[in-house]
């Protein structure tokens, strides 16, 4: 009985430690969120209060009717899901090709593949930006595409790879019996199979797509194509920073993300431990 009341007594307090955890870590955030809400008196008044007073909506409204956000939030939505779809394309055929065609070198080639996250995105930076003026792609939504892809193809492969490894080979040999051909086992039977680790891969994918900005400062410099994370920074240039847009503008930003990782962390989750096994 004593040992049982110890446990007991053990797991409430890791409940209570991962509670106040949780607590501290969010509580920016929330902070963020309510202080977005406060009118501009409010704001500058009582910068720090946690709860606003006064509800108030004026601060979305400029940041989306005047600064125009909703522009730049379609542009960051067409280069993060075109990012994402031939990610995946490619991805998932390189990795399937590499499980069931080079399975010897396929650890080696994903093993080389993910070096390419050992450099800092700012060591790239500048033969990143001299590759694509000479493409005469810069302030093009296509050369920020293709940088984009360059860093999520070679991870995407590595994530995909392990989910492929989980399928069995006598699944495809029994479809192949049954007479169909290579493609139509890739797409309608081992694609179902793997599509927990495909969406795992997507959203990991396009999240990073949208907050990426260090290359989007660099090769975007119309204000018309935008991406939305540069669009935040640009408030930062102004001689005086409202800290109300300021804190709309990030929860805009910010909170999509959030949501989305909220309605579909059980398929995240499954998706990960699917690839984890071997």
């Amino acid at each position: 009985m004593k040992t049982v009341g110890r446990n007991r007594m053990g797991i409430a307090i890791l409940y209570i430690f991962l509670s106040i955890a949780a607590l501290v870590a969010v509580f920016p955030l929330i902070w963020i969120i309510l202080s977005s809400f406060k009118s501009p008196g409010e704001m500058s008044s009582h910068p720090l209060a946690f709860f606003p007073k006064n509800f108030t909506w004026v601060y979305y409204d400029r940041v989306l009717n005047n600064l125009h956000f909703f522009k730049n939030i379609k542009n960051s939505l067409l280069v993060s899901l075109a990012t994402t779809l031939i990610s995946i394309v490619i991805s998932a055929l390189a990795a399937y090709g590499i499980v069931r065609f080079f399975p010897n070198a396929g650890k080696k080639m994903t093993k080389l593949l993910i070096t390419t996250y050992m450099f800092p995105p700012i060591l790239l930076a500048v033969p990143y930006s001299i590759i694509i003026v000479k493409m005469g792609l810069v302030n093009t939504w296509t050369g920020l595409i293709i940088t984009y892809l360059s860093f999520s193809i070679p991870y995407a492969i590595w994530m995909l790879t392990g989910f492929f490894q989980t399928v069995p080979l006598e699944i495809e040999e029994a479809a192949r019996v049954d007479g169909a051909g290579k493609m139509r086992v890739f797409i309608q039977v081992v694609l179902p199979i793997v599509s927990p680790g495909i969406v795992a891969t997507a959203i990991y994918t396009f999240i990073n797509s949208w907050n990426e900005f260090l290359f989007a400062l660099l090769l975007i410099n119309s204000s018309a194509k935008m991406p939305i994370s540069v669009a935040l920074y640009s408030l930062n240039g102004s001689e005086i920073l409202d800290w109300g847009e300021m804190m709309a503008a990030s929860v805009i930003v910010i909170l999509p993300s959030i949501v989305f990782f909220m309605l579909i962390q059980k398929k995240i989750a499954g998706g990960l431990a699917d690839g984890s096994v071997k």
